[in-house]
């Protein structure tokens, strides 16, 4: 558990300096200063609390394990009061894993969160969910152990029951906010392009008059993309004109040896932010 602990430090603090580093601006006046500083607290802020929990889990299991082993040794040992202290080394035992639970829930949506984005995180926080489970299988064996025995933790038997079906829930529960926050990321990062004549633009209600994407164009025309992924869109012409407002900076329009056009979009986050859709004239 400390090894995954100091991995996940490791992560926190490539992604926190690597997120400053690229922040940092040439503008040397006092308000990008201030800008800065509140940007490294946040983070660092963020940091501190990610690693609380961390730490917060990693006395947990410290827990779990020392209990364990109490568990082992009364089984062991003798006298008139073993089975009284495997039930109440038990009852600490099944304390520990729920709150170990809890915490990486916990832990999971401070990172969902977070301004921090850290593969090795969300790597870390998928172990300590199947470190939990493990335990919970391993306490689950031990009390048909105990049964046998006639040391019967009949007061564990719903909690431990819930345990498990709680883990099995957060898993169903996790995988569909995945599902969830993966269509909300792709949607985010949608848009439509056209190119075309003007006579085919103003087929589609794409043009009218002066006039570019009224509330009647046809979006059906468009080509969806992920803007992501899409950087290149070839023209097939000799003549284009973006028709729509998009940053000069953020594109450029080249043209290849037979003086055919193509787009080449350089920025894609500001040339997009002005709009989700793109109308290219071409003739």
């Amino acid at each position: 558990m400390r090894r995954i602990v100091i991995i996940a430090v490791g992560a926190l603090m490539f992604a926190a300096c690597s997120e400053k580093k690229s922040e940092v601006a040439p503008d040397r006046t006092s308000v990008v200063r201030d800008s800065m500083q509140n940007i490294i607290t946040q983070k660092d802020n963020e940091i501190n609390e990610l690693m609380g929990t961390l730490n917060e889990i990693d006395e947990g299991f410290s827990l779990i394990n020392a209990t364990q082993e109490k568990i082992m040794l009364a089984k062991q040992g003798e006298g008139v009061n073993k089975a009284q202290r495997i039930r109440e080394n038990m009852a600490t035992l099944q304390q520990a894993l729920q709150k170990n639970k809890e915490l990486v829930e916990k832990l999971r949506k401070q990172l969902n969160s977070s301004t921090l984005k850290s593969e090795q995180l969300n790597r870390t926080i998928e172990n300590l969910t199947k470190q939990i489970e493990e335990k919970g299988r391993e306490m689950q064996s031990l009390r048909e152990e105990l049964d046998k025995k006639d040391i019967h933790i009949s007061e564990l038997d719903e909690k431990v029951a819930n345990l498990n079906t709680d883990v099995v829930t957060l898993q169903q529960e996790n995988t569909q906010k995945k599902e969830v926050i993966d269509k909300q990321d792709k949607e985010l990062h949608q848009a439509w392009f056209v190119f075309g004549t003007k006579k085919e633009l103003k087929e589609q209600h794409i043009i009218e008059g002066s006039k570019v994407l009224q509330s009647n164009f046809n979006k059906n025309y468009f080509t969806k993309i992920d803007i992501r992924q899409k950087k290149e869109i070839q023209l097939y012409s000799k003549s284009a004109k973006l028709l729509t407002a998009h940053p000069a900076s953020s594109y450029s329009l080249v043209q290849d040896e037979t003086k055919q056009y193509t787009l080449k979009i350089n920025n894609p986050e500001a040339f997009w932010s002005t709009s989700k859709y793109l109308v290219i004239l071409v003739k």
